[in-house]
């Protein structure tokens, strides 16, 4: 508009001659005290079209069945995207937007703790810290490779497996973490030097390693067999949980018996238990969105808390 381009010029970048970036002409109060709303919204329009961010969002009954989520009625990706459509659509507002962000911030959250763990233990002499360096790394690992495979599942029903896989994988080595770190932090005394605590990491990697095969394996019988290919999946995540959580059990019921006492870091531990119980309950059930389909293709679907 005329009022518009008085605020806003286009110019040339000094620097190296480059495309031509916006100019205020006047301070930036001004354009919102002359109706800035407007004007904002115009120059989300423009910039949106100068990105070219992918504008196409789908019904369940415009995509391939492979794309479809239980209980999501719309929202979802072209199925032939490029990769840079897949990662444009991350700004855009789909039914994978806020699981794809739900991924990617706490990755930069984790990254935090990380560096800041490392500025108070010494990693690399101190042996007694190598089980908290592995789960450091995986619990990084693992939500960025999610971020990434939501991103760019929509490429080709190929590329949606392909991702999927990068994801369960991931997923297992985060459960290997848990393991890892319950296995040396969390045994019980009684249990030290033992048989168990012995073999307790080596069958944690057999379990990632067949938890990985099946929930991979579950992708290809999915339209054929759906419930299988859920019990499957299921199973695969369930089984490393409650395996890798038997030293933390132990040390609930012996809190429980009066056996010890039920301390700060084991009570955080009861929290985590509770609330992964509950994920998985939802998960299973593909609660809320079951219940109303359609209401949650955007916001408080399972797969994004």
């Amino acid at each position: 508009s005329q009022e518009w381009s008085r605020c806003l010029k286009w110019e040339f970048d000094s620097r190296d001659g480059g495309p031509r970036i916006p100019v205020f002409d006047y301070p930036i109060w001004f354009v919102f005290c002359r109706g800035g709303r407007a004007r904002i919204r115009e120059v989300y329009q423009r910039g949106r079209g100068a990105i070219r961010l992918p504008t196409d969002i789908f019904d369940i009954h415009q995509v391939p069945k492979v794309f479809r989520e239980d209980g999501i009625i719309s929202g979802y990706r072209h199925p032939r995207s490029s990769a840079l459509d897949c990662i444009l659509s991350s700004f855009q507002m789909n039914n994978e937007t806020i699981n794809i962000w739900t991924h990617f911030l706490p990755t930069w959250y984790f990254l935090w703790r990380f560096f800041l763990l490392g500025s108070t233990v010494d990693f690399l002499s101190d042996s007694y810290a190598w089980p908290l360096l592995v789960y450091m790394l995986l619990i990084c690992v693992y939500p960025f490779t999610s971020c990434c495979a939501h991103i760019f599942s929509t490429m080709s029903p190929e590329s949606r497996h392909i991702c999927y896989f990068f994801d369960y994988g991931a997923l297992s080595l985060y459960s290997l973490g848990c393991a890892i770190s319950y296995g040396f932090y969390v045994m019980p005394d009684c249990w030290v030097n033992s048989w168990i605590q012995q073999h307790f990491i080596p069958i944690a990697i057999g379990n990632s390693l067949l938890c990985t095969s099946m929930s991979c394996y579950s992708r290809f019988v999915e339209l054929q067999f759906p419930q299988r290919s859920k019990a499957l999946r299921t199973g695969a995540f369930v089984v490393p949980f409650l395996f890798d959580t038997v030293p933390l059990f132990y040390r609930v019921l012996l809190s429980c018996w009066g056996s010890c006492s039920l301390g700060e870091a084991l009570s955080n531990h009861c929290y985590h238990l509770l609330f992964a119980f509950l994920t998985c309950f939802l998960f299973t059930a593909h609660l809320p969105e079951r219940l109303a389909p359609g209401r949650f293709d955007y916001f408080g679907e399972i797969r994004a808390v």
